[in-house]
């Protein structure tokens, strides 16, 4: 998490003074490396001058922020709530020199966000996100694990489902539905399913969720019998089931938004349509706070037009 605008708090030399926003940001440094020498590192001063100013807060606030040994250093709960307090403090600062920065020029600065491994599939969005504004900085780390977002570092994430953090501000990207597919070639090899029980005898190709190792469940409306799918192949990501579906080599369960180009061009066809029961939510999160900065905000809005096109 970088600040630019508090670099020119603190001072190369080694017997600095720091006032209070300085001692802040070397806490936040050090709470987010983990580390008094990666943070030393970041603002270019020594591991000790961090560790004194951390001491000198603490003194201040006359609290431990820090639980610290020979091999590991953790926030305390007092320091974890201190961290979210400064994060706000400079995400503050932040904004108001971006909203002044406004003024003589587009929205600039890192932006770092946290995008499902599915938000590959979005790349059009971003691209064409980073072609509107050149002077925004994109950081984006791909995951479907549940990422703190506050205690992290990032600027936003993008998830689907609910959200019931308190800390956080959301908004609506758009919805989508899981289809089931195959090429024609592989349905005119191995038949097409007109019901839900048909699919015993086909191909099945699986997600697993890489959080917590379980398969995704078809949404099918299975009436009173109960089946077991067949297992052909599964992977983690949503891609190899794109590639393995469109080279006939099964059925896949998949996202709409992630087989658009290839339901247009016909490489894939969805089947039992009538049969899925299933609607999807995808929304952006990030830490509330009484502004938002001009850089996020354009993303907020530009992701919310373009993510999901009519």
């Amino acid at each position: 998490m970088e600040f630019r605008t508090h670099r020119t708090y603190v001072s190369g030399m080694e017997m600095w003074q720091m006032d209070s926003l300085g001692s802040l940001n070397a806490f936040v440094q050090a709470a987010e490396a983990r580390s008094f020498t990666l943070a030393g590192r970041k603002l270019g001063v020594s591991s000790s001058a961090i560790g004194k100013a951390v001491a000198r807060l603490e003194e201040r606030l006359g609290v431990r922020l820090f639980h610290r040994s020979t091999r590991t250093m953790t926030l305390t709960p007092e320091g974890s709530c201190f961290l979210e307090r400064c994060r706000r403090i400079f995400s503050e600062l932040e904004a108001a020199e971006q909203e002044l920065a406004q003024t003589q020029g587009a929205p600039r600065g890192k932006l770092r966000v946290s995008m499902p491994l599915a938000g590959m599939l979005m790349m059009p969005a971003l691209s064409a996100f980073m072609r509107a504004y050149p002077q925004i900085e994109l950081e984006l780390d791909f995951t479907d694990r549940l990422v703190d977002v506050i205690d992290e570092g990032f600027d936003a994430v993008v998830r689907a489902g609910d959200v019931s953090d308190s800390r956080l501000m959301t908004r609506t990207l758009g919805t989508f539905r899981l289809k089931l597919l195959g090429s024609p070639g592989y349905f005119a090899r191995r038949g097409t399913p007109r019901k839900p029980e048909d699919l015993e005898s086909h191909a099945c190709l699986h997600h697993r969720f890489a959080t917590n190792g379980k398969l995704e469940r078809w949404p099918l409306r299975r009436g009173r019998k109960d089946f077991e799918l067949p297992t052909t192949a599964v992977a983690n990501t949503i891609e190899p089931l794109i590639s393995m579906a469109e080279q006939g080599l099964g059925i896949a369960c998949l996202p709409d938004f992630a087989i658009r180009r290839q339901l247009e061009e016909g490489t894939l066809v969805t089947v039992l349509d009538a049969h899925l029961q299933h609607s999807g939510t995808f929304r952006m999160l990030w830490p509330s706070s009484r502004y938002l900065s001009p850089k996020l905000k354009v993303f907020v809005d530009f992701m919310a037009q373009n993510l999901f096109p009519a």
